[in-house]
């Protein structure tokens, strides 16, 4: 498990691998982040550009989130529960879902 300000920087590093703006992403927050992604957002596993990390705590988890939306993701604070430690970034696609 990670800090959450390496957390939040390893996110935004591979965001910064691309030219889109953070607009073109979403960030959230998921207990179990993989299955969030690919069932929950339709991301594709294989061929999207996706990415998540695990903070020490629910409230990093959340520290981080609220950064990224900040920083101009998209995406909704305030879901999951105290389980939840784990943030993901995707690239918003015509396949995925918000």
């Amino acid at each position: 498990m990670s800090t959450a300000q390496q957390v939040y920087d390893g996110l935004v590093a591979f965001m910064n691998k691309f030219t889109n703006p953070k607009s073109a992403w979403y960030a959230g927050i998921a207990a179990d982040p993989k299955d969030r992604l690919f069932n929950g957002h339709g991301v594709d596993e294989k061929n999207g550009n996706w990415r998540y990390d695990t903070c020490s705590t629910s409230a990093d988890a959340r520290a981080v989130e609220e950064a990224l939306l900040k920083l101009g993701c998209k995406g909704g604070g305030g879901g999951g529960d105290d389980a939840t430690r784990s943030c993901y970034v995707y690239f918003i696609t015509s396949s995925t879902r918000e």
